[in-house]
């Protein structure tokens, strides 16, 4: 019979290669991703919304069941598809901003990711202490936010509280050009 001290040495061991799996697995799969949604019953009109997801296809759920149950929290939604793709996708999300700093910023914080994500995830961390700091209730603050928010998860710029809802876009027109091969400039063959 193995002694406590042995059974403890391989759960550690076991906890170890579990957390180096989940930070690869975040690395490839995973986003801390911050969102401004308009919003008519915050002080201001919109609202800060963090959340950090990994997602996969639904036949490798169970993976997403591991993190979920390692990290004793967040969800797993199912995005039923009606596109062209042959499988749903599972997200799991952590969304409570309670969660989110107790449980998912010090595991990172512990365990450093490897990628480009690395400086995803020190922006969510600071946008979460301007958060803690009510800075988001400030407009002040809350475009010092989007500022991070437009250098996160290689975004293209955008314009800060313009959406569909405040902005009309100019659409685009775009012209097909038909050549034949075998024709004049007219088209005539």
């Amino acid at each position: 019979m193995p002694s406590k001290k042995a059974i403890s040495a391989d759960n550690q061991q076991e906890r170890l290669k579990t957390e180096q799996w989940i930070v690869g697995f975040t690395d490839g799969e995973g986003c801390f991703s911050v969102s401004i949604i308009k919003n008519s019953t915050t002080r201001l009109g919109w609202q800060i919304f963090p959340e950090f997801v990994i997602t996969q296809g639904e036949k490798s759920k169970s993976s997403l069941e591991l993190v979920k149950n390692f990290f004793h929290c967040g969800k797993i939604y199912i995005n039923r598809r009606h596109d062209n793709h042959k499988e749903n996708l599972c997200r799991y999300c952590v969304r409570s901003i309670r969660e989110i700093s107790e449980t998912i910023i010090p595991f990172f914080q512990e365990n450093k990711l490897r990628t480009y994500k690395e400086k995803d995830f020190i922006k969510f961390v600071k946008i979460l202490s301007m958060m803690k700091n009510h800075q988001h209730l400030k407009i002040g603050g809350m475009k010092k936010i989007a500022r991070l928010i437009e250098k996160m998860n290689r975004k293209v710029p955008a314009r800060f509280l313009e959406s569909p809802e405040t902005k009309r876009q100019p659409r685009q027109v775009t012209r097909k050009i038909e050549f034949y091969p075998h024709s004049d400039m007219r088209g005539n063959i």
